[in-house]
């Protein structure tokens, strides 16, 4: 009788685990209860000066404790090369969204140009942030490149908001990265061909295919992604590209910067950050990676990840060291021990 009450119970246990399991994955995947399913993509409405427009976001996991938001560079780049995260922080069990900010391709493209501020993309992360019910018991911002300008600008204005900062690849100074550009990734480029790319620049002939050909081979395959083939993310996410907008404000080109970026520099306001941050840099990267260290010092509760083996896009070609810290400092603030 009493092995007969043990298995009993065993069973009943089993059951109820079996249960709360099915109960969880059921949570899980619950995107959009009450409509039709799709995938986790939803189009966000963003209110902006000219009117109502929408932006595309793709939700994945169900995670009340952690909720990411990614913010693709550009400016007017796209979620696709960031997809390298679906399978480190769906493994992890951890609630993320990949987005397309206004004017990129999945999302609605205004033509007006008086949109393209940091001011006016700062007030639309936080429309998101609404939209995805995060708040400051669990909401991070992991931005790379132009997304790390965004995401310092956003922490500035809205870190009541936050739980913690991820800055990948992106200097707090617009003219250190211009003079970091021109006196050391310049001068270690073959001068022949770095000549015939002033010469290039000089006569503003950008759409030269001489241009990009000579920079693909010679800069961006250096130093902003040093895999020998690009992951297929890339690729689209760089025909995909909303070249008006990334020329405005960004330059032709990611050797060295200048449009209505050129002279952005908050340096001097990193210690107003009190959030826990995470600093990203990495060797061969377009920005100087000991200026991301110092950045690192400068936040109030700051750490550095250092990737020797990366570039601007570290999350690809030095991704275990890159996914592993980033991984560890995201589950760290999330236990508190930040």
């Amino acid at each position: 009788m009493r092995y007969i009450l043990i298995f009993g119970v065993f069973l009943l246990t089993a059951s109820c685990k079996k249960e709360n399991q099915s109960n969880e994955l059921t949570n899980y995947f619950s995107y959009n209860q009450g409509n039709v399913e799709s995938a986790g993509v939803k189009m966000i409405p963003i209110k902006t000066p000219l009117g109502e427009f929408k932006v595309w976001t793709k939700r994945f996991g169900n995670n009340s404790k952690i909720k990411i938001l990614l913010l693709h560079g550009g400016p007017a780049m796209t979620h696709e090369y960031m997809e390298c995260f679906e399978t480190f922080f769906q493994r992890e069990g951890f609630e993320f969204y990949e987005y397309d900010q206004l004017g990129s391709y999945y999302s609605d493209q205004p033509k007006d140009s008086s949109l393209w501020t940091i001011e006016r993309f700062v007030g639309e992360v936080e429309q998101v942030r609404k939209a995805i019910n995060a708040d400051k018991d669990n909401f991070y911002v992991l931005g790379n490149s132009w997304g790390g300008i965004l995401a310092m600008e956003y922490a500035l204005k809205y870190q009541k908001n936050m739980k913690g900062l991820l800055v990948s690849n992106m200097m707090a100074s617009a003219p250190d990265y211009g003079k970091y550009a021109d006196e050391v990734l310049a001068k270690q480029m073959n001068p022949e061909i770095l000549r015939e790319i002033r010469s290039l620049e000089a006569k503003k002939d950008f759409n030269n295919p001489k241009y990009m050909e000579l920079l693909i081979s010679n800069f961006y395959k250096k130093h902003l992604c040093r895999l020998k083939e690009w992951p297929d993310g890339l690729n689209r996410a760089s025909k995909h590209i909303n070249g008006e907008i990334y020329s405005l404000m960004q330059g032709p080109s990611e050797f060295g910067i200048s449009g209505r970026l050129a002279k952005w520099d908050i340096k001097s306001r990193l210690h107003e950050i009190t959030i826990p941050t995470l600093m990203i840099g990495a060797k061969y990267d377009t920005m100087d990676p000991k200026a991301m260290e110092e950045q690192s010092k400068l936040v109030q509760n700051g750490r550095y990840l250092y990737c020797p083996n990366g570039s601007h896009l570290a999350m690809w070609d030095d991704q275990k060291i890159f996914m592993n810290g980033v991984i560890k400092f995201i589950n760290e603030v999330n236990d508190k021990k930040i």
